[in-house]
């Protein structure tokens, strides 16, 4: 029988680690109880969830992902991203626009990214009140937003509202959340228009310039790539706060580091596995009956990858429960996998590594201000309330 976590449970959603860890050395197959769903399955074993993710048994649909209430009408059309779509839909959209996100692109973005994280550290200590700041709305969450901003060309003077649109995204689905989004449509409307009339050397200046086989992308779908870049774009904000908590608390691993900055980019690899702020996956759904380990997944049930379980996975990696910046070996799965990869992973990796090394490198004695950090209960997302550093 398969072990049952209840994403209710105060202990799974304090410490989602032991009880995901318990869940996979009983069966590669976890019952996950939410509130409001039907059966919920999670794959807890590397091997199990990786190939999950790229089995075309399994189907990502509209459903899959939550809607808050209240979205105007004339928004709907821009909501379904790429993200929502398979098949032949979904691989003529990634074969457009992924050569604007190659590991290549990323790194021509780089001094770009670079820029903006320098000018968000230069205000920092102005933020510190008795010694202290909190990173997250003075860092961490500005950080993305700002970043993507750049990227698909957003004007100076819209950015701060951008930066208010990138908050009540990264806070979750809810009314602020749906408030946002006809704002960042409309002006994802007007990126679009000026990137026809002139395209630059951004991101949209790349996807209006795509093509294949004369396929261009329509300005609905570059409309809901930004919304798509804002949306996803706000992954970085959990994982820089979640990786700099890390590794203040790990101080040998950071040292290691200072050291040898050259192992930075495996060292953000080894965050994501170590303390992804995604717990699961975006669910699938079984288009047939399915057994793995001796469980039955029916045709029509959800099913998701436990990247918190699949990353610390032992048969996998060697001490899988401790935090190696050093590390090589299988990739984790925190990105993903299969045909819905994460398509800003690259911008995602760079990202990541210019904010924690520019950071570290800014504040040599940068030290966490409290004991412990508070966390957000979030059955979904491993992500803290607030982070207060002294400087």
């Amino acid at each position: 029988m398969s072990p049952e976590i209840d994403l209710t449970d105060f202990k799974v959603l304090t410490d989602p680690f032991t009880a995901y860890d318990q869940a996979r050395e009983a069966s590669a197959v976890a019952r996950l109880v939410i509130p409001g769903f039907g059966p919920f399955w999670a794959l807890t074993r590397y091997a199990e969830a990786r190939a999950m993710l790229a089995d075309p048994r399994f189907e990502v649909k509209p459903e899959s992902f939550l809607r808050p209430p209240g979205i105007p009408e004339h928004c709907l059309e821009y909501m379904r991203t790429m993200a929502e779509q398979d098949g032949a839909e979904h691989l003529r959209l990634r074969r457009l626009v992924a050569p604007a996100f190659t590991p290549k692109r990323a790194a021509q973005f780089r001094p770009r990214l670079a820029a903006t994280t320098e000018r968000l550290l230069d205000e920092l200590p102005t933020h510190a009140e008795n010694g202290v700041v909190d990173l997250i709305p003075h860092f961490a969450r500005p950080l993305p937003i700002d970043v993507i901003c750049e990227l698909v060309g957003i004007p100076a003077a819209d950015r701060p509202r951008w930066r208010e649109y990138g908050g009540a995204v990264a806070g979750g689905i809810g009314q602020d959340f749906a408030a946002a989004i006809p704002v960042i449509i409309e002006g994802a409307k007007d990126v679009v228009a000026r990137s026809r009339a002139e395209p630059g050397d951004d991101l949209i200046g790349d996807l209006v310039r795509a093509q294949e086989d004369g396929d261009r992308l329509t300005d609905t779908e570059l409309v809901t790539l930004v919304w798509h870049l804002v949306l996803a774009g706000q992954t970085p904000v959990n994982l820089i706060a979640n990786a700099v908590e890390a590794l203040l608390a790990h101080p040998d691993q950071l040292a290691l580091l200072r050291a040898d900055p050259a192992l930075w980019p495996g060292a953000v690899e080894e965050l994501m596995r170590w303390c992804s702020p995604q717990l699961l996956t975006t669910p699938r759904f079984a288009r047939e009956d399915v057994e793995i380990d001796g469980t039955l997944i029916r045709e029509g049930e959800r099913v998701t990858a436990a990247m918190v379980a699949a990353d610390r996975d032992p048969r996998v990696f060697d001490g899988a429960d401790r935090l190696d910046v050093t590390r090589s070996g299988p990739a984790q799965l925190g990105f993903s996998h299969g045909p819905h990869f994460c398509l800003g992973a690259s911008i995602a990796r760079v990202q990541t590594e210019v904010a924690l090394s520019s950071l570290f490198d800014r504040f040599p004695d940068l030290a966490l201000a409290v004991e412990d950090v508070p966390r957000t209960p979030d059955g979904g997302t491993w992500r803290p309330a607030a982070l207060p550093l002294t400087l």
